[in-house]
């Protein structure tokens, strides 16, 4: 461990060495730690706004030589003060956010001036910012017809589950996740069958799940109320809202088992309508075998859509990580030692 720490240290030192030797004419480079392939476009998107004349970032995987990957191999990087204004983190908030501290990795995650986080569970979530998914259908499909209210049914959603959030965040903040796992709420918080034109049904069937687990929690643990009801008030000052729950539960939970389905159904239903009217009004056999080729042709992947989606940059969450951002570039403006 002492040898990891010298190296990293001596990384930082490096970052800080290279750039005084550079003239003052030439710009000064940040490097950003991030966890995963996926998360470089992410923090490239959001720091590409505090680039200027003076300097840039470099977005970039912990270890150009192993295969690290991950929030703890990002973070092994920012341990004790071996880190410098050169080197950043850029990670995943996952529940550190929401336990504040609870452990030494939530600690170092809501603490250090270095390190930076999503303040919604993953990039995933913000990738599947409610009111931006019309807009991955549209660019999925190339049809523009609102067949689905995305964002009521993800306030829907979130209401319904946040009351067992509440709970899950409880069971890792008190040691108690091996009672009540993230896994474990997962599983009660999958919407299960999902129809288009009927939701509503999947949410009740939600509601009923999350309302059977409740009364399984309050029983193993009667004594909890008043504790349920402090960390409820101190997780939505933290910008929980029963209405926005889904952007803080597991990010690969939220993509793969609740908003891919549903783009999926969505958008099965806007291809087909596009297909219909291209059969209705094609001329002739061979302007609708040219027209349905070049639509086909013109689709995209949804997941792929998702990965790329950009409209969390309206989102109060970015404004929280761009905020964050300038106050440590305006720190290290101000700093004696530059």
């Amino acid at each position: 461990m002492n040898g990891k720490r010298l190296k990293d240290n001596l990384n930082s030192k490096y970052f800080e060495a290279a750039n005084r030797l550079k003239s003052k004419q030439a710009k000064r480079r940040i490097v950003a730690y991030v966890e995963s392939y996926d998360d470089i476009y992410f923090w490239r998107t959001i720091l590409n706004s505090f680039e200027n004349e003076t300097l840039y970032f470099e977005v970039m995987l912990p270890s150009h030589k192993k295969l690290d990957r991950g929030k703890k191999s990002v973070l092994m990087h920012f341990v004790g003060d071996q880190v410098g204004p050169d080197m950043i983190a850029c990670v995943d908030a996952d529940y550190d956010y929401l336990l504040q501290g609870a452990t030494d990795q939530s600690r170092r995650v809501v603490e250090s001036p270095y390190v930076f986080h999503t303040y919604a569970y993953a990039i995933e979530n913000l990738q599947c910012y409610a009111s931006s998914l019309h807009e991955v259908c549209v660019a999925v499909t190339l049809n523009d017809h609102r067949i689905f209210d995305f964002q009521e049914y993800m306030r829907m959603y979130s209401e319904a589950v946040f009351p067992l959030f509440v709970w899950s965040v409880w069971a890792y903040r008190v040691g108690l996740h091996n009672k009540f796992s993230m896994t474990d709420f997962n599983r009660v918080a999958d919407p299960g069958g999902f129809n288009v034109t009927d939701p509503l049904p999947s949410i009740n069937h939600l509601r009923r799940k999350v309302d059977t687990k409740i009364r399984q929690l309050q029983a193993e643990y009667p004594d909890n109320k008043e504790t349920y009801l402090k960390l409820k008030d101190e997780i939505k000052a933290l910008g929980v809202t029963p209405q926005t729950t889904y952007l803080f539960i597991q990010g690969h939970h939220l993509f793969d088992n609740v908003v891919v389905p549903i783009l999926n159904k969505v958008c099965n239903r806007l291809r087909q309508e596009r297909q219909d009217e291209i059969a209705r009004t094609a001329r002739h056999h061979t302007q609708r075998t040219n027209e349905m080729s070049c639509y086909e042709h013109s689709q995209q992947d949804i997941r792929q859509a998702l990965k790329k989606n950009t409209a969390y940059l309206m989102s109060p969450q970015l404004q929280l990580i761009r905020n964050d951002i300038s106050q440590y570039l305006k720190k290290e403006r101000t700093s004696p030692e530059t």
